[in-house]
């Protein structure tokens, strides 16, 4: 199936030896990372963003995949990272948070610290139905382009299959199942008002998680879709803040 140009991988070299795998969310592509990851890669980072299964072609193909799939192209990009540069780090915006939590849980002793950007681990309270409406409903409108500045779009899918989301679900309740293994550093940069994952789902991450240092940052000015929002420059800034902190260390 034809991968649509904008959701393309990304990848740059950068000008050292610290690599940092971004993961993209539910429904959208690594377009809403893009400028996240060019970003850092200029400031000499070596840089991934893969496509997740699925995505950046049709929903009837994401329809067909799950956590499994997502999880395995995210573990395939951070081991190919990881046989490039000897410090890796991993970052997640809404869903890709939660494979970047995953990750880290996997390989504890390979993945240096986590910058997430509205991580989703839970949903709001009407994707309880989900288990049952995919038996009935196939599709509903997109919940993607949450997002405040004007003229912006994500790129996401215009119709969300159920069954994938239900699969995505499910990966949450793995993720959170083994959130005490998790013990490296973590930014954790949470959108003050967004539409799409509650707030809840970090302070999932906060309560439940075994790292030392956990540094919240509250996005004043962004919906769910942040690094494409109005604080997208401070994402970059604290990103590198914490790179060049913790590579450092």
């Amino acid at each position: 199936m034809q991968v649509h140009e904008f959701a393309r991988p990304y990848a740059a070299e950068g000008n050292g030896e610290t690599g940092v795998l971004f993961l993209h969310g539910f429904t959208a592509t690594p377009w809403t990372l893009r400028d996240w990851a060019a970003r850092t890669a200029e400031a000499g980072y070596r840089v991934s963003v893969p496509r997740l299964p699925g995505h950046g072609t049709s929903w009837r193909e994401l329809e067909v995949t799950d956590g499994r799939d997502w999880y395995a192209a995210a573990q395939r990009a951070f081991l190919d990272l990881r046989a490039e540069c000897p410090t890796v780090f991993v970052a997640g915006l809404s869903m890709g948070g939660a494979l970047a939590l995953r990750l880290a849980e996997h390989h504890a002793d390979d993945v240096a610290g986590l910058i997430l950007v509205n991580p989703a681990l839970t949903g709001n309270p009407e994707l309880a139905l989900i288990p049952w409406a995919k038996h009935l409903i196939r599709t509903v409108d997109s919940i993607g382009s949450s997002i405040r500045r004007p003229g912006v779009v994500e790129h996401s899918y215009p119709r969300t299959p159920l069954k994938a989301a239900h699969a995505m679900m499910l990966l949450w309740g793995d993720v959170r199942a083994r959130l005490d293994l998790v013990h490296c550093p973590i930014l954790l940069l949470r959108s003050e008002h967004d539409p799409v994952v509650p707030a809840a789902s970090s302070e999932i991450v906060r309560r439940q998680v075994s790292s030392e240092e956990i540094v919240e940052v509250v996005l004043a000015d962004s919906a769910h879709v942040a690094p494409l929002d109005n604080d997208a420059d401070a994402i970059v800034a604290h990103t590198l803040d914490f790179l060049t902190t913790h590579t450092r260390r």
